[in-house]
């Protein structure tokens, strides 16, 4: 029927649905926002619910599987599925691989929701959790038993900056029949490829370095056909899936990011240096440093950089801390990591609800501890603005 004998109403629902020209080879992909593509016929309906097209968002959309193609070259991983953010990524990989009786052996220094969902959803579900010191090697093999499934670790932890040697954990798991599957959030591909050390699986906060601009929220699951295949199914009905603009948003980001990550890591390790120098300043943590108890397991795993995260501590009054805070210039304290420009956490702070007092103590988070996500300034910029807030401390 031509649109000449259609009533306005009508035509105003398709005008300008399809270009009038072809538009072949754009220099940026375009952003598919529709949530589902026209089905001709039910042969094309079967081909397309078999994955072969696409036909609704959250089975499959153009600009996520761009997302899904790039993470998966960088890791070095068959294939990937990208989720609304880092949790929805560990959820769904961790509720897929395991079931009531399985058991699950944790870090102890992983991110806190991630305990969270650990402590406080798969145990009501029957799953058992085991937390161990992943930097004693002897820990982590007598914490394994007979009904272990996954062991769960990250590279690097938060918020010592402790680094795990994923060698020998991912040997200790796989001779006890157990999947690895490694949040690699603060390390990146650009650090280290956990794939290529074992792991069975990779997990992202992609809201980190990946988007790296503190702009987009996103995850993702790495890993093998078959295994992803296995998550897949569970992906679909738990709907984590990022939307289009999010994935458009995020594959922009990747482009740039070993630019970014390269000046992140130098300039890591330049504060670090700089920050052990300072008279002000207890000691700093970063694997790169020569005093640090895993540095030659790091220059090992991770020839190319230890990440971009570091702490120090200085004097432990609060009341210090916060003028510190207060007299940066440029740095400042936010609740996430990973973005171009450098920022400030306190541990401390961050977990005060979880834990008592002396729990944090016990935990290396004293109130003078202080993490830094290094950003991609100049570092003597960043050097002088760390030198000049940690005045307010007392000389050690």
């Amino acid at each position: 029927m031509e649109t000449k004998q259609l009533s306005s109403k009508t035509n105003i629902l398709y005008m300008g649905s399809e270009p009038k020209l072809p538009i072949e080879h754009p220099e940026t992909p375009p952003i598919y926002h529709s949530t589902a593509n026209i089905i001709r016929d039910m042969d094309d309906y079967d081909f397309a619910s078999s994955g072969g097209k696409y036909y609704y968002s959250r089975t499959a959309n153009p600009n996520r599987d761009g997302v899904a193609e790039a993470v998966s070259y960088l890791e070095k991983g068959e294939q990937s599925l990208v989720c609304a953010s880092g949790m929805a990524a560990i959820s769904t990989a961790v509720l897929s691989l395991v079931k009531a009786g399985d058991h699950i052996l944790a870090s102890r220094s992983i991110y806190g929701e991630t305990i969270e969902l650990f402590d406080n959803i798969l145990k009501k579900f029957g799953v058992e959790i085991t937390y161990s010191d992943f930097t004693d090697i002897d820990s982590v093999r007598m914490a394994l038993q007979p009904n272990t499934r996954i062991v769960y670790t990250e590279i690097i932890a938060n918020p010592l900056i402790e680094v795990v040697d994923i060698d020998a954990v991912a040997e200790l798991a796989h001779r006890a029949g157990a999947l690895v599957v490694v949040d690699s959030t603060f390390t990146t591909p650009f650090a280290i490829r956990p794939l290529e050390h074992g792991a069975d699986i990779v997990v992202h906060s992609l809201t980190k370095y990946f988007g790296g601009h503190s702009d987009i929220t996103g995850g993702s699951i790495t890993g093998s056909e078959k295994l992803i295949k296995k998550i897949g199914a569970n992906f679909l009905f738990l709907g984590g899936c990022l939307d289009p603009n999010s994935a458009w948003l995020m594959l922009r980001s990747i482009r740039t990011m070993e630019l970014r990550i390269n000046r992140q890591f130098e300039n890591a390790k330049k504060l670090a240096e700089a920050l052990q120098a300072d008279p002000h300043v207890q000691y700093v943590n970063y694997p790169a440093l020569p005093g640090h108890p895993q540095h030659r397991l790091a220059a090992r795993i991770m020839p190319n950089g230890c990440g971009a995260m570091l702490s120090f501590r200085v004097e432990d009054d609060r009341s210090k801390v916060n003028e510190f805070m207060h007299k940066l210039k440029l740095v400042k304290y936010l609740g996430t990591l990973g973005g171009y420009r450098t920022s400030i956490a306190h541990p401390a702070t961050a977990f005060r609800h979880e834990f008592t007092p002396q729990k944090l103590k016990e935990m290396g988070m004293e109130e003078g501890l202080i993490r830094i996500s290094a950003g991609a300034e100049a570092f003597e910029d960043l050097i002088a603005d760390f030198k000049q807030a940690l005045t307010v401390f007392k000389p050690v």
